[in-house]
């Protein structure tokens, strides 16, 4: 984005030049990657040629301003469709902007279009039965996770320069580690955020970005990182606590988790992330390795029961056979749950988020991989073995889900790939709150270490 600003400030190019190029590389990679599946050509003409005409006044609306993005077909934009990846909302035009959206618009950013998703967001892979399954820049056969898959197979591909997504599992953060990107799922209330789809996952889930470079993180989350008066959650961070300039973090503490208990991890993930732990310990945090600081069991639970009650109650007044066959069993079983024993897992909840407050009593991140395999066919759900032990849906996404439930801030970090080329991540999460420190210690080792050199589509 630095660049693209610097081009735009002195008129080496402007937004409509940049928008060109940007539909020019669409024409070649969506074809191939089927990453955005609601163009908005005319909307982002429009935008392009009102940014130009600020810059060219010498008053652009600030970083964003004229910067290509594209944004989750979860979120809400005014007259774009939002189906949701699902037949059930096939014809889904909302009138309004949800509020991160609005964000976004009013800083002057180009909304190119929707990108795909699971069927309502539920699922680590990215596939559905509107628009069909979505490739991995890094090899077009293989899935770039979920449900955030069509926001990071555009944004690793050259489609946009960020993509704007939500996280409530995981859904930036793994999909980042299978395509070499940053990804920020904030603290609740960090991103106030309404006007949206209804929401399934609680407080779980929050709205984030993905881009190519921690300094990219920064100026999207400048943006998106605001006080919402319709989410009382918004209110525990005045003007002052949001989104600021890079800082070079201080003595940082870090527990590193390499592995869930007996779960199993890539062996190259593994490595790698090890390499990370090291590069870190090279940069002057203090890394100590550890066990999963939690009650897994308490984790497993919660997370068996609040997607399922979640879809069970949406699907409540609506055609259970016009959605994915793989979701059926999570509409039977959250429509089991009676009263008592949702009530016991909000209980659970409000345990886990005291056991992870004594973590950062001593420790300022928590460390583990982002991703426990490496990317598998786009067409599969999910992997079904690592490293030879069967796994079931869930087993390559055993890392992420404890920030969600714990109401924790996390970030997306990049490690070394694999030996065939595949991005590999690694997550740090803080303690509520800790966004401005995450960003800070990402930028930190994005500034030392770089990324990755991106895929040619």
């Amino acid at each position: 984005m630095a660049e693209l600003n610097a081009g735009y400030k002195f008129g080496r190019f402007d937004p409509v030049d940049v928008l060109s190029e940007t539909q020019a590389r669409i024409r070649v990679a969506n074809p191939i990657l089927n990453a955005i599946i609601t163009p908005d050509e005319k909307g982002a003409a429009e935008a392009a040629h009102a940014s130009a005409m600020r810059w060219r006044a010498g008053q652009p609306l600030g970083p964003l301003d004229g910067v290509p993005i594209t944004v989750k077909d979860n979120l809400q934009v005014r007259g774009l469709r939002c189906s949701w990846g699902s037949k059930l909302f096939a014809d889904h035009v909302p009138d309004a902007d949800e509020s991160p959206v609005e964000r976004l618009r009013a800083a002057g950013a180009i909304i190119l279009g929707k990108t795909n998703v699971p069927e309502f967001t539920l699922q680590g892979f990215t596939d559905n039965l509107l628009f069909g399954a979505t490739g991995n820049p890094w090899d077009p056969n293989l899935s770039p996770g979920g449900s955030s898959g069509g926001a990071v197979a555009a944004t690793a591909s050259g489609m946009g320069v960020f993509a704007v997504g939500t996280d409530g599992g995981g859904s930036i953060r793994r999909p980042c580690g299978h395509t070499g990107l940053y990804g920020l799922k904030p603290s609740p209330g960090f991103v106030g955020r309404s006007g949206g789809l209804p929401g399934l996952l609680l407080d779980f889930e929050t709205v984030g970005p993905m881009t190519r470079s921690a300094r990219d993180l920064r100026l999207a989350a400048s943006v998106l990182a605001a006080h919402d008066p319709n989410d009382r959650a918004s209110f525990a961070f005045p003007a002052k606590a949001r989104i600021g300039s890079y800082r070079v973090p201080k003595t940082t503490r870090i527990l590193y988790v390499p592995r869930f208990g007996s779960a199993p991890v890539d062996t190259e993930i593994a490595a790698s992330v090890d390499r990370a732990a090291s590069r870190l310990v090279d940069l002057g945090c203090r890394v100590d390795q550890g066990e999963t600081p939690f009650d897994a069991e308490m984790l497993d639970a919660i997370w068996g029961m609040v997607g399922p009650v979640g879809l069970a109650w949406l699907m409540q007044t609506r055609d259970a056979t016009q959605v994915n066959e793989s979701l059926v069993p999570m509409i039977r079983t959250g429509g089991e749950v009676n009263a008592m024993s949702y009530f016991d897992m909000l209980t659970q909840v409000g345990r886990l988020r005291a056991q992870l407050a004594k973590v950062f009593a001593t420790y300022n991140f928590i460390m583990t991989p982002s991703i426990a395999a490496l990317s598998w066919p786009k067409l599969e759900t999910h992997p079904s073995r690592i490293n030879g032990i069967e796994v079931g849906p869930r087993g390559h996404a055993v890392f992420t889900a404890f920030a969600n439930a714990g109401g924790l801030p996390g970030v997306a970090i990049p490690a070394s790939p694999s030996s065939g080329g595949l991005p590999i991540g690694f997550q740090l999460v803080g303690a509520f709150g800790s966004d401005n420190s995450l960003i800070d210690l990402a930028e930190h080792y994005d500034n030392a270490y770089g990324g990755y050199q991106w895929p040619a589509i």
